[in-house]
């Protein structure tokens, strides 16, 4: 029969390699990730306002896109009480769009990125025809991410 017999050696260097973290090295390696957070969170967080706004300019862009090729098809835009639906459904009231394309303009009204509705005018204030995010408080006016974003915008 074989039994192996360790030196103190051998059992030394086997207690060295399965030796965890101490307690310091554990608390240096927080304090290091702390200060790196603290460092990055705030430049992400203040990011998000910047998205929303140009997602919105995006949005605001492929409406406009779409009531243009509507006024290609028809002569006109859609009118206030039509209203951003005669893009996707022929109107029934209002204006005839006799040249209205089958399958609509653009596949769905998409909401602004605070969820709420994009507004549209015909005639517009700023323009032939304005589309407008009320912004972050979903009023109107407002400053940084509350400020209104409108097709005049782009």
């Amino acid at each position: 029969m074989y039994t192996a017999t360790l030196t103190s050696a051998s059992r030394a260097s086997i207690t060295d390699s399965a030796r965890g973290f101490t307690l310091i090295e554990i608390m240096v390696v927080v304090v290091i990730m702390g200060i790196l957070a603290a460092l990055v969170v705030p430049k992400l967080i203040g990011r998000t306002d910047d998205a929303r706004i140009i997602a919105a300019k995006q949005d605001i862009a492929t409406v406009m896109q779409a009531l243009k090729l509507y006024k290609l098809d028809n002569q006109h835009y859609p009118t206030t009480e039509q209203g951003l639906q005669a893009l996707i459904t022929k109107p029934t009231t209002g204006p005839v769009a006799n040249g209205w394309k089958v399958g609509g303009y653009i596949d769905k009204i998409p909401k602004d990125p605070w969820g709420n509705p994009y507004q549209y005018l015909s005639p517009g204030i700023k323009g032939e025809v304005d589309v407008i995010s009320l912004g972050g408080d979903g009023l109107p006016g407002g400053t940084d991410s509350d400020a209104d974003i409108g097709s005049w915008d782009l």
